[in-house]
């Protein structure tokens, strides 16, 4: 997917070897917490929010690109952040992500 930087302000996270595959780690961006996972080798970033009750989600179960919200069992796909079961309708946050210089970047819509 082609990223249109004009859109985003990249904030610089970590360097890209610090996150294992299989690994998230959780940050804050302009106020909003952010969910970093490594699947294989690819790097996917959403919001640490279900869209059911606002609750914490990355600390869910993470299976291939599908985690759980550990509060009532809602799903959501880390790549588009869909909603694929009860009580979540609403996606979660995306956030894009890329790769300079060997550091991870998430990217956040300008307004």
């Amino acid at each position: 997917m082609e990223i249109d930087s004009k859109k985003y302000t990249f904030y610089r996270i970590l360097p890209v070897e610090e996150l294992a595959a299989g690994e998230r780690i959780f940050i804050e961006i302009e106020n909003e917490p952010v969910v970093i996972f490594k699947v294989g080798e690819q790097i996917y970033a959403i919001g640490d929010r279900c869209t059911h009750d606002d609750g914490p989600l990355g600390d869910g179960e993470l299976e291939d690109h599908q985690i759980t919200c550990p509060r009532h069992g809602a799903k959501f796909d880390i790549v588009s952040g869909k909603a694929l079961t009860l009580p979540a309708v609403e996606p979660t946050i995306v956030y894009p992500v890329r790769i300079i210089n060997g550091q991870i970047e998430i990217g956040v819509l300008n307004n």
